[in-house]
């Protein structure tokens, strides 16, 4: 079936089996494509080296050699040619072997034709041709800003593993991305047009994790009073996004294995599978190793999701990326038609001393709340209130204590030094709020030798004496000392108004 002419994609098709070899290049034929059959690995080389493909279909078992083999030959080649495997019903562990090796995708015996073709037109769209680019160069419309070092390779990473339907395991901590990264490999991938669904797993009821991922029948149970379809059945075609997937019960993950081994899932209530096309993408900021060790994760899931891994850089690590990011985050904060936003001398010289444990969403909270305090729309150092920060080098538990100081000082959880020695917590000495465990402004602890016999009204006499004195450091200005305290300015409206306290006049 050589042709010279390319009107027509071509595939290459190697199977030993005469019936399943011509059953795929009928299908094939069908589907308006140019087809080439192979019994054998050395015929599919031949015709490897004669020819150009668009996509290889190869069986796992040949007479002199696996498939496998040609998946590993073609891959190490640099050929930009996508290689599917077909794989014996049940064999999920060749098929993750043969995606680990660089294989596009893979179909089960007995074939489901319908399957087969979303494959192949999936496959044949990563071969239209695109514009010129650089790897791992920032694309005009990319969600992942930066120009670091670990974001250019992170980038071609992302590029390369976008032409796989192989599954992928996102890693990185809490706030650095992992949701941008999966909408960026389905945006650069064949299955760009096809929806891409986002679950949250530790959102999700338990008793309600079955009827949301695979839908449910009418009637199936009280209050089903329509049909209704699940995660997957809307992800079909497209990418299904796992978020925070170390959170599913261990029922529920049984379940979700069978669904991604099989492609096929059932709705409550229905009696027959039905088939479902989708990548799956997973992400977590917990350890999945370790929680295979504790017994929280099933190793065959585990080993199911985790076939390829990407792992996201912290903030931290990439902070020659801050202006990039500052500058578009100001630019979304602001809109179209708002007055720009700049930083004023200094900020990013303070942004860098930060350690950024909440990653590129902490860093969004930081710039929206300067940006509300900001005047004429340039953000100082001040507006930043980072005066309580971690800083991004390494610090001890606590600053050494003076001579003089006591001992039930030195152990009080306080990171900065206070105006005068503590001998006893028996009050909340002023300035004396330091970064506590969290990072947070946290006083010692008043001393509660006797209990209150009253403990609504002492709480409320406490909070009042607290918002009193955050008023009285700050000029009362509300605004300031709502941001002191950690709470909205109206929350602090309504604590004044039923605390009875009143702005001195004059």
């Amino acid at each position: 079936m050589s042709s010279t002419s390319r009107s027509s994609p071509r595939v290459l098709v190697v199977d030993d089996e005469d019936d399943l070899r011509d059953l795929l290049e009928i299908t094939l034929l069908k589907m308006g494509l140019d087809v080439d059959g192979a019994a054998d690995l050395a015929s599919a080389r031949a015709l490897l080296a004669a020819h150009d493909y668009d996509l290889v279909l190869t069986d796992m078992r040949l007479p002199d050699g696996l498939g496998l083999d040609l998946v590993r030959e073609i891959a190490a080649s640099g050929r930009i040619l996508p290689v599917a495997v077909v794989t014996a019903f049940g064999s999920a562990e060749n098929a993750v072997v043969a995606l680990k090796a660089g294989a596009f995708d893979y179909v089960t015996k007995p074939l489901q034709l319908d399957q087969l073709r979303q494959m192949v037109q999936s496959a044949l769209k990563l071969n239209v041709p695109a514009g010129p680019a650089v790897p791992g160069a920032e694309p005009v419309d990319s969600r992942l800003k930066g120009q670091s070092a670990a974001m250019q390779a992170l980038r071609a990473q992302i590029a390369r593993l976008a032409r796989s339907m192989a599954p992928i395991a996102i890693t990185g901590e809490s706030g650095s991305g992992k949701e941008l990264a999966a909408r960026e490999i389905h945006a650069q991938g064949a299955r760009a047009d096809k929806p891409f669904i986002a679950v949250n797993c530790g959102a999700i009821p338990e008793a309600l994790m079955e009827a949301e991922f695979f839908g449910y029948r009418k009637g199936a149970f009280t209050g089903a009073a329509d049909e209704r379809d699940g995660f997957f059945q809307a992800a079909n075609g497209g990418t299904l996004m796992l978020d925070e997937v170390a959170d599913l019960p261990l029922p529920m993950q049984v379940k979700l294995l069978r669904a991604i081994q099989e492609r096929r899932v059932r709705k409550i209530g229905a009696t027959a599978e039905e088939p479902v096309d989708v990548r799956i993408v997973s992400a977590t900021h917990q350890d999945l190793a370790r929680c295979v060790e504790q017994g929280r994760f099933r190793q065959d899931l585990f080993y199911r999701l985790n076939v390829i891994e990407l792992s996201l850089p912290p903030l931290r690590e990439r902070l020659d990326d801050l202006p990039v990011l500052t500058g578009a985050i100001l630019a979304r904060l602001t809109g179209a038609g708002g007055q720009p936003a700049t930083l004023g001398p200094g900020v990013l010289e303070a942004l860098r001393g930060y350690s950024f444990p909440g990653n590129v969403r902490e860093l969004e909270n930081i710039l929206e709340r300067a940006l509300a305090f900001s005047n004429d729309g340039v953000i100082g150092v001040a507006d930043l209130a980072l005066k309580g920060a971690r800083l991004a080098e390494p610090q001890a538990a606590a600053p050494a204590p003076a001579p003089a100081a006591s001992s039930a000082a030195s152990s009080a959880p306080v990171l900065t030094p206070v105006s005068t020695p503590v001998s006893a917590p028996a009050a909340v000495p002023p300035g004396a709020l330091g970064p506590g465990p969290a990072g947070e402004r946290m006083p010692p602890l008043p001393d509660l030798s006797v209990l209150p016999s009253n403990l609504p009204a002492y709480l409320e006499r406490v909070e009042r004496e607290i918002i009193v004195r955050a008023l009285d450091q700050t000029q009362y200005n509300r605004t300031q000392a709502a941001q002191l305290l950690g709470i909205s300015f109206r929350q602090l409206r309504y604590q004044m108004q039923k605390l009875g306290i009143q702005e001195p006049e004059g």
